[in-house]
């Protein structure tokens, strides 16, 4: 199968399957899914939406955390991986955005890439999701599905490299989309430990699957 057919029938599947794919963070505003994100780095959603309704009720915008001792931000995220230099890139992140954006988040990946804490996999979920541009946020869900899938070759060993294999075939205009059609794929079907294949409607033209199926076979 061409890899132009392959990515044709992943995205006819998700269109289906998914319709509405969203990211799972609960914000109302830029500001709230930026301090989201980054506490989300090696954190499930589920614990970052526990503990982000009391911090942005203490902190609803860069100019008050901007002047919080990250001490203090400690308290209220202890329960994420990482607090200790969360804290400390969450008020780093927010005194940046003072000093050089105005209080406000912005929208290209060069200025977003200047705050603290924020890299480009970050930075391209703010830009999909609150900008609503052609960014792919490579995750660990991203990176895992799309290996296993075959969207991306093996010789792609980086978030980078799968970024781009992603973009040559994804439609422009779906790309935010797709972006949570594989995180979501990845966090309920294709687990690392344990896909739950017989849930995929991918399984015919699944490059992993079908490795699995011929293995067992052999035996």
């Amino acid at each position: 199968m061409k890899k132009s057919e392959l990515y044709k029938k992943a995205i006819e599947y998700f269109e289906v399957a998914m319709p509405v794919a969203e990211t799972e963070l609960n914000y109302t505003t830029p500001f709230e899914l930026l301090v989201a994100v980054i506490l989300s780095a090696q954190c499930t959603d589920k614990r970052v939406n526990m503990v982000t309704p009391d911090l942005f009720g203490r902190y609803p915008n860069a100019d008050e955390l901007s002047q919080a001792h990250p001490d203090e931000v400690y308290n209220y995220i202890k329960s994420v991986s990482y607090p200790n230099n969360k804290a400390k890139h969450l008020v780093g992140m927010a005194q940046k955005l003072c000093s050089d954006f105005g209080g406000e988040v912005p929208e290209t990946l060069e200025e977003l890439v200047t705050l603290p804490g924020v890299g480009r996999k970050t930075a391209n979920v703010i830009q999909s999701v609150v900008w609503g541009k052609s960014a792919m946020a490579v995750d660990t869900h991203v990176f895992r599905v799309s290996h296993r899938i075959g969207l991306v070759p093996k010789r792609c060993t980086t978030p980078y490299s799968v970024e781009m294999e992603l973009m040559k075939y994804i439609p422009e205009e779906i790309v935010p989309k797709a972006h949570h059609w594989l995180i979501l794929h990845g966090r309920y079907v294709c687990k690392a430990r344990t896909p739950e294949c017989d849930k995929c409607g991918l399984t015919e033209v699944c490059k992993e699957y079908q490795k699995r199926q011929k293995g067992e076979k052999k035996e």
